[in-house]
């Protein structure tokens, strides 16, 4: 909800691409800059408390920055001061949250477990963007930004509930901030298939981050309206509901080769946005898209966490997300030039273009191609 949300409110303000790639790279930044720290954090502290600490501060942004659209007293500046604090909390709560998984589930349940989440989220993730859309269309996207800030609160409450102990590290032999990042970037680093992954991602996430995330509402607005918008993005997430499902049944014995070979399904969306932008379209391209993202999320959420030791596995994760995000804020900040010069339709054909070029990549690696995630596989370097 928050996404549509954040990105018509600003749109109400100014009708400047560029300015709204500012307001969105600025919650990417924020991220980007505490990621590291998260996983640290994430590795040292009972995970559940971080969770809560997150969705609280959230909560807190979230519905200040509703307050001030409902209000009318909103401002650039707000925009982007507020998107920041809510990117510095989601930097804390991914790497926690990613890495509960081992710490309650057996590894020959992860594949099935993490399809299970990614079902219940993604299936939240409908209901959130359908109503996000009628929110925004018939009362404004203030209330959706009110709905998202009670959503996190919730989310707080829930994560109140969990318990798993934290690391247990004698206090003489804890290692100090810099040597414990330190630790995990050697286990990041010490896997090929792991960075190559990454390095391909960061093109990836990029291309869908400037493209489909920032021109797309530009096309709702100007083509097929904001309503049809959120059903697009619901159409995609109900892609990933199915993708779920498919992803609990699946027996490969190269999961995240399947995974990153389903990434070349991402070029539908924005290839149907440049194209023919009908909604039928773009919802049977986005749905598609959702199918392949829940393959490769849940095959390489399966693979970190058969092959990165637990204790360490929130550290990866962060450097997982640095890597994978870092060209998030640039691509979000430069789509806007980069459209005014070379056009919506040729931007959105180049972003078409990056995943595929990225699966084609991630599978000429021989590391990646022989990751297996049986009971008895070695980490592979």
């Amino acid at each position: 909800m928050a996404q549509i949300a954040l990105v018509f409110a600003v749109r109400d303000v100014t009708t400047s691409v560029t300015i709204l790639g500012v307001v969105v790279a600025s919650r990417s930044i924020a991220n980007v800059v505490f990621l590291l720290w998260g996983g640290v954090v994430a590795d040292r502290l009972p995970r559940q408390y971080v969770l809560v600490g997150s969705s609280t501060v959230s909560a807190a942004s979230q519905g200040l920055l509703a307050v001030l659209v409902l209000t009318g007293s909103v401002s650039i500046p707000a925009f982007v001061v507020l998107a920041a604090v809510n990117g510095m909390s989601s930097a804390f709560s991914f790497p926690a949250s990613a890495a509960l998984v081992p710490q309650t589930v057996p590894a020959e349940l992860r594949q099935r477990a993490n399809a299970l989440l990614r079902l219940a989220l993604n299936s939240s993730m409908i209901a959130g963007s359908s109503l996000g859309g009628l929110l925004i269309a018939f009362t404004g996207p203030g209330w959706g930004l009110a709905v998202d800030a009670l959503s996190f609160g919730l989310a707080g409450l829930a994560f109140s509930f969990v318990r798993v102990p934290a690391s247990k590290v004698a206090a003489e032999h804890k290692p100090g901030l810099w040597s414990e990042l330190r630790i995990g970037w050697t286990e990041f680093a010490s896997r090929t298939w792991i960075w190559v992954v990454v390095v391909a991602f960061f093109f990836v996430n990029a291309a869908y981050a400037g493209g489909t995330m920032v021109l797309g509402p530009v096309i709702a607005d100007t083509v097929i309206g904001r309503e049809t918008w959120g059903l697009v993005l619901a159409a995609q997430t109900a892609g990933m509901v199915a993708g779920a499902f498919i992803a609990m049944r699946i027996r490969v014995r190269r999961l995240l080769l399947f995974g990153v070979v389903c990434t070349a399904g991402f070029a539908g969306l924005p290839l149907a946005l440049a194209l023919h932008p009908s909604p039928w379209l773009l919802m049977v391209a986005a749905f598609v898209c959702g199918v392949c993202m829940d393959q490769f999320g849940v095959a390489w959420e399966t693979s970190l966490q058969h092959h990165v030791p637990a204790d360490r596995l929130a550290r990866v994760y962060s450097y997982d997300m640095l890597g994978s995000i870092a060209a998030i804020p640039l691509a979000q900040l430069v789509v806007g030039p980069v459209s005014n010069a070379a056009g919506i339709t040729a931007t959105l054909l180049g972003c078409a273009v990056v995943p595929v070029a990225a699966a084609l990549f991630m599978v000429a690696s021989r590391s990646v191609r022989s990751v297996e995630n049986t009971p008895s596989a070695q980490p592979v370097h």
